[in-house]
C-alpha cells in the first residue's frame, strides 16, 4: 500500500478529498516525533518537513518521491540530497500573498501617518503632534511616492497591486526581468542599485540563495534615495544587519520595518530593539487564519497531477535555482 504522511493536521473534508483523489494510498497524520519510524520509511509522499524524520525518509532504500513543503522558503532543507535522490519538492508559495502584503502596508502606513511615533507617545502619556518622519507635525502621503519591490513573485505582485491603489509609482526588481501588470517598470537584479536610487519605500521579498545572501550590503544601502523606508519580509540573511544598522544610524534609511532577521530570535540586547524608527515583528507577516487551507489546496492540485503521472503544476522547486 502506498503511503502519504502529513506532519500537519488535516480536516475531515481535506482527508476525504485526498483519499478520493488517491484511493490506492493510505493517509497518516501525525507529529514528526510521534510517528513510527517504520511508517516513515515507507512514505512515498510527505506533507511538511522536519529534521527529526530526515534519517528515516532519506534512507538509501526510501520510496519517498515527493515532498510538499509547508513553507514558501526551502533554504533550510537538504536540497542537494533531495536532488540526488530524485525527490520532487513543491513549496507553499502563494499562500502568503494576502497576509504579507497587508503586513507590508501596515508598516508603511505606521510610518507615513505617524502611527509608530503616536504609539510611543501614548505609552509615555504624552500629547505630541510631532510625529512626522522628520520630527515635524507634517505627515506624508503615499500617493505619488515611489515604491521599489525587490523580488517580484506572487507576494510582490499583490503588493504592487495595492501600491497602485494608493497612487504610488511602482518599480520592480526580479531575476528574470519579466514584466508584471501592476509594476510600472521592471528591472533585473543587475540594475538593483539604479532602481533603489529612485526609492521612497523599499520592500525586500527575496528568497535566500547563494546569490541573494547579503544582497543588501553597505554598497546597496548607499545606492538608495536618502530618507527611504526599508521593509524586509523576505529572508533575514539577504540583508547584512551591520549594513542596515549603519544605514539607519546615518539617516540613509529614515525608517525600517523588519519581520525577518539574520539571527532569529533577535537577541534581546540587539540595538535594533531600541531604535524608535524601527518596527520589529517576530517573523509573523505570513500568519493567517487561511494558511492551512491554502497549502492543502496547493497539495491537492499537485496530487491530482501526480496520480495521473503528469508534471506537478504548482510551485515545483528548481534545484539549480534553489527555489
Amino acid at each position: 500500500m502506498h503511503q502519504i504522511i502529513s506532519l500537519h493536521n488535516l480536516s475531515p473534508q481535506q482527508l476525504k478529498t485526498i483519499q478520493e483523489i488517491a484511493p490506492g494510498y493510505t493517509v497518516t497524520v501525525g507529529k514528526s516525533k510521534d510517528l513510527d519510524p517504520v511508517l516513515l520509511q515507507r512514505a512515498e509522499i510527505l506533507i511538511g518537513w522536519s529534521k527529526v524524520i530526515e534519517q528515516h525518509v532519506l534512507r538509501v532504500d526510501s520510496p519517498l518521491k515527493w515532498i510538499q513543503s509547508w513553507s514558501a522558503g526551502v533554504d533550510k532543507m537538504p536540497l542537494d540530497q533531495f536532488s540526488d535522490k530524485g525527490i520532487l519538492l513543491t513549496t507553499s508559495s502563494g499562500v502568503h500573498a494576502v497576509p504579507i502584503s497587508e503586513s507590508i502596508f501596515a508598516m508603511i502606513l505606521a510610518f507615513s501617518r505617524g502611527i509608530q511615533q503616536s504609539i510611543q507617545n501614548q505609552q509615555a502619556n504624552r500629547w505630541d503632534s510631532k510625529v512626522g518622519p522628520d520630527g515635524s507635525t507634517t505627515l506624508t502621503e503615499l500617493r505619488g511616492k515611489t515604491i521599489v519591490i525587490v523580488g517580484v513573485g506572487e507576494i510582490g505582485s499583490e503588493t504592487a497591486r495595492i501600491a497602485k491603489a494608493f497612487g504610488m509609482h511602482v518599480l520592480g526588481v526580479r531575476r528574470s526581468g519579466k514584466s508584471d501588470p501592476h509594476v510600472d517598470t521592471m528591472y533585473t537584479m543587475e540594475s538593483l542599485h539604479e532602481a533603489l536610487s529612485q526609492s521612497d519605500y523599499i520592500v525586500n521579498i527575496l528568497p535566500l540563495t547563494e546569490e541573494t545572501y547579503h544582497m543588501f550590503d553597505t554598497a546597496t544601502f548607499e545606492s538608495v534615495k536618502p530618507g527611504a523606508c526599508f521593509i524586509n519580509v523576505g529572508r533575514g540573511p539577504t540583508v547584512s544587519t551591520d549594513a542596515l544598522l549603519e544605514a539607519l544610524e546615518k539617516g540613509i534609511l529614515r525608517y525600517a520595518g523588519l519581520d525577518v532577521f539574520e539571527e532569529e530570535p533577535l537577541p534581546t540586547n540587539h540595538p535594533l530593539w531600541s531604535m524608535k524608527q524601527v518596527i520589529i515583528t517576530s517573523h509573523i507577516s505570513g500568519s493567517t487564519e487561511h494558511y492551512d487551507e491554502r497549502v492543502i489546496n496547493i497539495f491537492i492540485d499537485n496530487l491530482k497531477a501526480y496520480i495521473e503521472g503528469k508534471d506537478l503544476p504548482r510551485n515545483l522547486v528548481n534545484y539549480n535555482l534553489k527555489y
